[in-house]
């Protein structure tokens, strides 16, 4: 498994413009990112077949 906690920094420091999350892992993804203090900056876009693409925001999401 992608080690998502080092890719959600990589995305938050500007390193990455968005994260893919394939179906298959997201619960996964979504409990890493859901334990840090900064995760209404991380905003999901979802698509067909069940993937996700995160992007870093300035703003948090309300």
């Amino acid at each position: 498994m992608t080690d998502y906690a080092n890719e959600l920094e990589r995305l938050k420091n500007g390193e990455i413009d968005t994260l893919d999350i394939p179906k298959d892992e997201f619960f996964e993804f979504r409990k890493i990112l859901t334990e840090r203090e900064d995760f209404k900056h991380f905003r999901g876009t979802a698509f067909h077949h069940g993937k996700t693409q995160y992007e870093y925001t300035v703003e948090p999401s309300k």
